[in-house]
């Protein structure tokens, strides 16, 4: 599954500007959201300069890049942010334009508004679990406890990141997962340039600019916030990026791709991408030795060229 990030921020902060700029959607920007407004969803193909060398490789006839799938939710309302409680990490867009402009302080109120969204939850899912506790169920009824205590915690000044228990999985709470902030003014990035510049061909927009681009500032970011790494999968029909945790290992990468694939997961061809462009193919880098054969457990490092051999 790709990575996948959303999008919150205080009114008229820029997030659908963001969004823009990162998909090259061009969702239609308003003044304001109400519950029914639809979220937008894209997909944000993430550069990596290895990944067309190694194409170059294997003369593949389609490369494909990894990417992040990026909502946008209409307001910071409790509904409204509850479609945001799968994604791996939040991008905070805080309004850096003005002289009363104070991106800290917008910070520090988006991040109460997400604290009270997560209460609420909680709260709402009290609720059905003392429902559900009357029917005697030890392990409904351990759960509710849980979740009093979560509240009382939480009634006490505390935040769900500094629990000192175990979160019941059923939450996925909001302010447990990475932020990343986002200035939108002139020190951070000019998102509005920034979409409009997403709508023009890449060399061109690259003269417009003095660094790279929003999404080059952002993804950075959002890979050392989850720890991520890329790996590639080369073939002639199609060499591809993929995202993975570090520390996962090759059975994860096979899952990555396709379940089959992990579940027929025999062995797996390895090779780090500098030393299969070097080498110019990979029976070369198997003459030299660079190629080596790993099993299940191995841990799959940034840069890895896998080649997955499986049966199923």
């Amino acid at each position: 599954m790709a990575l996948q990030a959303g999008i919150v921020g205080l009114p008229n902060a820029g997030k659908t500007t963001l969004f823009n700029a990162l998909t090259q959607a061009g969702a239609e920007i308003t003044a304001y959201a109400t519950v029914s407004d639809k979220a937008n969803v894209g997909m944000a193909p993430i550069a990596d300069e290895r990944l067309p060398q190694v194409a170059t490789v294997v003369s593949a006839r389609k490369v494909t890049p990894a990417a992040v799938r990026v909502m946008d939710v209409p307001g910071t309302g409790r509904q409204l942010l509850g479609g945001l409680r799968e994604v791996d990490a939040l991008l905070a867009v805080l309004n850096g334009w003005g002289q009363d402009a104070s991106p800290q302080r917008d910070l520090e109120t988006l991040e109460l508004e997400l604290l009270v969204a997560d209460r609420d939850h909680v709260e709402r899912r009290l609720e059905r679990v003392e429902s559900q506790a009357k029917s005697g169920d030890p392990k409904v009824r351990a759960e509710a406890d849980d979740l009093r205590k979560l509240i009382a915690h939480l009634d006490d000044g505390g935040a769900l990141r500094d629990y000192p228990a175990e979160l019941p999985p059923e939450l996925e709470p909001l302010t447990t997962k990475p932020i990343v902030a986002v200035e939108n003014g002139p020190g951070g990035i000019d998102l509005k340039l920034e979409a409009e510049l997403a709508e023009l061909p890449d060399e061109e927009a690259a003269e417009f600019r003095e660094g790279p681009s929003a999404l080059g500032t952002i993804v950075p970011r959002l890979f050392e916030a989850l720890d991520l790494l890329s790996f590639f999968t080369a073939g002639e029909k199609e060499t591809r990026a993929w995202t993975l945790h570090r520390g996962e290992t090759a059975l994860d990468a096979a899952g990555e791709i396709h379940t089959d694939i992990a579940r027929g997961f025999i062995r797996c061809e390895v090779i780090g991408w500098a030393d299969l462009v070097e080498c110019g193919s990979h029976a070369e880098a198997a003459k030299r030795g660079l190629q080596r054969l790993e099993g299940k457990t191995y841990e799959v490092a940034d840069g890895d060229v896998l080649n997955i051999r499986f049966n199923v």
